[in-house]
């Protein structure tokens, strides 16, 4: 077929170089963008008399037409006419003639392409901000129902001091509501309109650029035509965004494989949410969670790629840059496949809580309480720091737990210990102590939760 650029070339390009060149196989996703984005600058060329009204009337006609053709399966893109554009261009001429031929007319496929990619990934955007939102009151569910779980914390992967599931649980919420304020400010920087701008130095036609930003929902227009063309920035920080978020599913599925081996076994997969062995019949593998941790380091990938793409390329469109949709749809894909599932993951899953509360009394948590107690009696920090170390050596040399002290053996440690150690070390005293704000304490845990809910009915 005749290129559309064809005019200046005497001969066809291989069709090895028209594969090679053509990027409908990953663009033609947006056709839709690329269609509502030619019907309002079709509007705006015949508001401006660029072309007649008549003729601006039919192409946005034909342009619906050519739509609900595509949704209905009736339409075959070809290789040939290289991208998702110059596909709808070219059947849009075939079904109207040279009316069709006028539709790009003060623009290029340069500031095409970059208003097609910003509406793609704008509302792209918006599907993540539902999937990750449904993420977040999963999170919220299962921590309003063990705001009384105690369990471990740890530093360093040793038990530290005991938390409950809730505060754990809610540690990720604050990660999520960061990546969900992420997402809204880039939406204010992608939400810039480039159409107008053409391959490089705008145009000579007098367009509205303002009219058609307005039509396609955009905050403003962008500023420098060649910046505009040639900014993949939006992309860039898409796909940092969505690394961030990754890593994020990543480290709360790493706790949760942890937490689901037998050492542990705080919690159990759903078996809905589980594999098994083709060899070994006991087992129960949390693959979701291992491939959720296994696809961050695609989306890393995703990153690397446009980071590297972008990295030495001059001022203004380079055909490299090509290469920027594969790899942030890839991202936005990968995210979009993990959020549901990893949403019905955590929904399903059953929690321990004798096992959690148990691992809690393990490993001296309690040790920094018995600290403080002896710093209200007068004894200085680094002094009480200093006898609950011995304490905990005298503890491991007994095989015993620190609340199994009797009285006597807390004696030889500090005369200044008294009966109400017990209650003073106990788990639920441990964990109610610490009722400040941002401390694992019921009242401040629900308290965070109810804020939560509020971040989430804001952001719905």
């Amino acid at each position: 077929m005749a290129k559309l650029w064809g005019g200046r070339f005497s001969k066809n390009t291989d069709a090895l170089v028209d594969d090679f060149n053509s990027s409908i196989r990953f663009d033609k996703r947006m056709y839709a963008q690329d269609i509502s984005g030619s019907q309002a600058h079709a509007k705006m060329l015949g508001r401006q008399g660029i072309i007649k009204k008549e003729d601006a009337d039919l192409i946005v006609k034909t342009l619906g037409e050519i739509l609900e053709d595509i949704e209905a399966g009736k339409i075959e893109f070809l290789i040939e006419a290289e991208d998702i554009h110059m596909n709808i261009e070219t059947i849009l001429t075939q079904r109207i003639g040279d009316v069709g031929k006028k539709l790009h007319t003060g623009r290029s496929r340069n500031d095409q392409v970059a208003l097609d990619i910003r509406m793609y990934l704008r509302d792209s955007a918006k599907e993540i901000r539902k999937m990750l939102s449904c993420v977040m009151g999963a999170v919220l569910e299962v921590a309003e129902k063990n705001t009384d779980t105690i369990m471990p914390g740890y530093t360093h992967m040793q038990k530290a001091q005991p938390v409950t599931l809730a505060h754990h649980f809610m540690a990720y919420f604050e990660m999520f509501k960061r990546d969900m304020q992420r997402l809204s400010d880039w939406e204010g920087r992608v939400n810039v309109m480039p159409l107008g701008s053409g391959a490089l130095a705008g145009t000579t036609y007098p367009l509205d650029r303002e009219f058609v930003a307005r039509e396609l929902g955009f905050n403003s227009v962008t500023r420098n035509s060649m910046d505009a063309v040639s900014d993949r920035d939006f992309c860039i920080e898409l796909a940092s965004c969505l690394s961030i978020l990754m890593m994020h599913l990543s480290r709360f599925c790493e706790e949760l494989i942890l937490w689901s081996t037998n050492e542990f076994s705080f919690v159990e997969m759903d078996d809905s949410y589980s594999t098994g062995s083709s060899i070994m019949p006991q087992k129960k593998n949390p693959d979701v969670a291992e491939l959720i941790r296994g696809k961050t380091g695609r989306v890393y990938g995703s990153l690397i790629t446009l980071l590297t793409m972008m990295k030495s390329l001059p001022l203004a469109y380079n055909k490299d840059m090509q290469e920027d949709k594969e790899a942030i749809f890839d991202a936005v894909d990968t995210v979009m496949l993990c959020l549901p599932v990893f949403t019905e993951m955590i929904k399903t899953m059953k929690i321990n809580k004798e096992n959690m509360l148990e691992g809690a009394k393990g490993g001296f948590t309690n040790a920094t309480d018995i600290a403080d107690y002896l710093v209200r009696r007068g004894v200085p920090f680094r002094d009480s720091h200093e006898v609950v170390g011995k304490m905990v050596a005298l503890a491991e040399r007994l095989s015993k737990k620190l609340d199994e002290f009797t009285m006597e053996e807390f004696k030889s440690c500090s005369p200044l210990i008294e009966e109400d150690i017990y209650r003073a070390i106990s788990m639920e005293t441990c964990v109610e102590g610490r009722n400040l704000i941002g401390g694992p304490a019921k009242a401040r845990t629900k308290a965070e939760i109810e804020e939560g809910y509020k971040f989430l009915a804001e952001v719905e």
